[in-house]
């Protein structure tokens, strides 16, 4: 089934047609511009067996509001936006529009090579809020500006944050409103799919972030729509979010996972997103999720895990793939919950992907830390090598790591600005050859200082441009060396936690030499045979000191710079 076809507002001959599924409901009206808004004068809808009700109004025409007005088992009238709208208002308004898009699309030639196998290809994701990457541009102009700076940088891929509609901006979009409706605060639906159309044919694929994890109250959207709790779950132990306020779904209701598993489909369908990345999955897992003793309840075997929410998540993967085996869908997962990119029959949640959060946390605490302590940390350095190849991995420099007073990449580096700047080069490089897709939050390439805000803007006009360059160069690279694309073919070939100094290999060809203690080391690599420099994070093209590695050194050394990290394309191992 999918929902989308049948529930909503669809134009037919005499008018549009209404259907909303509201089964505990004892009357149901649709009112708008068509009606004069005037609760008299409401076009009552009939309702089915299957709780949903249905009616048409002649002479509605697209682009005209309407809500629906709701009698509910309470008793009480309730003015309700349609669950399946698909466009709204732009917020604060909240109304939901009358929209059928007639959008021809130009991407045939990238929808028909799209490819099914993304572990082994590169990806590179450039994660983008779309109201803040330069204040105030449409979904019209983000077609010709964002288009042309992802293609200049070279990433695989973009991931927008939630641009289903939202109420309030603050949320950055994760407390969604009108699920099947684009936000229209950078223009109409049709629009945003101009710009999904032009990535495709510049060779950009198109991620979104998806959040079925919870929703808001506000008594106007989802929020006991009929009356009483429908979409979300009816004991308050299970269907209320502790820290954020929300609601949670009732997964166990089969018409709830056919509206969230509708809603994944449709934006693979009507949009042509090449994935989701699935927003909070661990606080869909655990019953005992940010809840203490006594909060919560255990399932039927007594354990914490949310059984019903793990069938919906094995449902929805598994009816995704099916349908669109070209999707990658993505996990942000922050626990060590065990086969989330396994496949559905072979008992894992399904997922292609799932952010690797301890790799990220572990290497930024590392890093943050001043050269001279690093050697008593070095075990944080390493430590995610162990478990890298355990899940298909996206490492991830995301969002969250630059809000709420965590301080923006380069500023979590020590040191005055050129050894921050050093120390960034010096994570980008590490980061693009350690195993697992790459994922840079928008900013990270400009070496802003300050932290990203929704409202605010990014340092275009103190941008590094020795930064993106590098990310260009990472991006190029990463490319042309399938030897960084798989999970597997990782080696440590040197440690040395007293100088801040790590060697692996990648395959049989490529070797990345990381220094990390803020001084000139060397490092002797006597296994690698017939090598050369690819890329020198302390080049003077990327702003470095120049005084790095200049090729093949006698007795395989390898001299680094300051916080330098080196990738070398080699002939084989000894």
């Amino acid at each position: 089934m999918k929902l989308w076809h049948r529930l909503g507002a669809h134009p037919v001959p005499e008018g549009w047609r209404f259907a909303v599924w509201a089964p505990r409901a004892q009357q149901v009206q649709v009112i708008g511009d068509f009606s004069g808004w005037w609760p008299d004068d409401g076009i009552p809808l009939s309702r089915g067996d299957d709780g949903v009700w249905t009616g048409s109004v002649s002479g509605a025409v697209a682009g005209q509001r309407y809500r629906y007005r709701v009698l509910g088992c309470d008793g009480r009238w309730v003015y309700r936006s349609d669950p399946l709208a698909f466009a709204a208002e732009c917020p604060p308004a909240n109304a939901s529009v009358l929209y059928a898009g007639d959008y021809a699309w130009g991407d045939e030639a990238w929808m028909a090579a799209r490819p099914t196998d993304h572990h082994r290809r590169p990806m590179s994701i450039y994660e983008v809020h779309l109201g803040s990457w330069r204040q105030g541009l449409s979904y019209k102009e983000l077609a010709d500006e964002l288009v042309a700076y992802v293609v200049e940088l070279g990433f695989t891929h973009v991931e927008f944050l939630p641009v289903m509609e939202h109420p309030f901006g603050g949320s950055w979009g994760y407390q969604v409103t009108g699920f099947y409706a684009p936000t229209a605060r950078f223009g109409t639906p049709d629009e945003l799919r101009h710009l999904i159309d032009r990535l495709h044919q510049a060779g950009i694929g198109v991620l979104m972030d998806w959040v079925p994890a919870h929703f808001p109250r506000d008594d106007w959207a989802l929020a006991r729509f009929d009356g009483a709790c429908l979409y979300e779950h009816p004991d308050p132990r299970r269907g209320e979010h502790p820290d954020w306020g929300s609601l949670v779904f009732d997964y166990g209701n089969p018409m709830v996972r056919e509206f969230l598993i509708s809603n994944a489909l449709y934006w693979c369908e009507e949009f042509h997103v090449d994935g989701l990345r699935v927003d909070a999955v661990a606080s869909m897992l655990y019953l005992d999720y940010s809840r203490g003793y006594g909060q919560w309840e255990p399932n039927c075997f007594g354990g914490n895990t949310n059984l019903e929410a793990v069938d919906f998540l094995k449902e929805l993967n598994y009816r995704v793939y099916t349908e669109h085996p070209g999707v990658v869908m993505i996990a942000e997962e922050s626990t060590a919950w065990g086969g989330v990119t396994k496949p559905v029959d072979w008992g894992g949640l399904g997922f292609g992907l799932k952010w690797n959060m301890g790799w990220m946390h572990d290497t930024l605490s590392y890093l943050e830390r001043e050269p001279l302590f690093r050697r008593y940390h070095h075990h944080t350095l390493t430590w995610p090598a162990f478990y890298a190849s355990h899940e298909h991995f996206v490492l991830v420099l995301s969002h969250d790591e630059v809000v709420h007073g965590k301080r923006a990449l380069v500023a979590k580096l020590p040191g005055d600005r050129w050894n921050r700047l050093a120390g960034l080069r010096g994570t980008l490089a590490y980061m693009w050859a350690f195993p697992g897709k790459k994922l840079l939050f928008m900013g990270a390439e400009l070496a802003q200082e300050w932290e990203w805000s929704p409202d605010g803007h990014l340092a275009w006009d103190y941008a590094d441009p020795f930064i993106g360059a590098l990310v260009r160069d990472l991006n190029g690279l990463y490319k042309k060396l399938p030897d960084l694309w798989p999970d597997d073919g990782f080696r440590w070939l040197h440690e040395d936690a007293s100088g801040n100094t790590v060697a692996f290999a990648r395959g049989d060809g490529v070797v990345c030499v990381a220094n990390f203690s803020g001084i000139h080391q060397n490092v002797y690599l006597p296994s690698v045979r017939g090598w050369h420099e690819a890329l020198n994070t302390d080049a003077a093209c990327y702003g470095g000191s120049g005084a790095g590695n200049l090729g093949v050194i006698r007795g395989n050394t390898v001299q680094l710079g300051p916080h330098a990290v080196i990738w070398l394309v080699c002939e084989g191992f000894a």
